[in-house]
């Protein structure tokens, strides 16, 4: 069985955001705009993307059953 993954992409910068929210980025591991990460669509994935989703946005979902 494929895992299910996940394509996310920063489109807007964090400066002058709370620092959580950058922290939440680089756990995701996001740092700079534009950056794209392919990342296990698990639910923990899933809320961090859900905390900052002014900042990203979802670019692709691979592996869906």
């Amino acid at each position: 069985m494929a895992k299910k993954t996940i394509t996310v992409e920063q489109y807007k910068s964090a400066n002058r955001r709370p620092e959580i929210q950058t922290k939440t980025l680089i756990g995701l591991g996001l740092n700079k705009l534009n950056r794209r990460r392919v990342l296990e669509d698990t639910p923990a994935v899933r809320g961090m993307i859900a905390k900052v989703p002014h900042l990203v946005r979802i670019v692709d979902e691979t592996g869906k059953a």
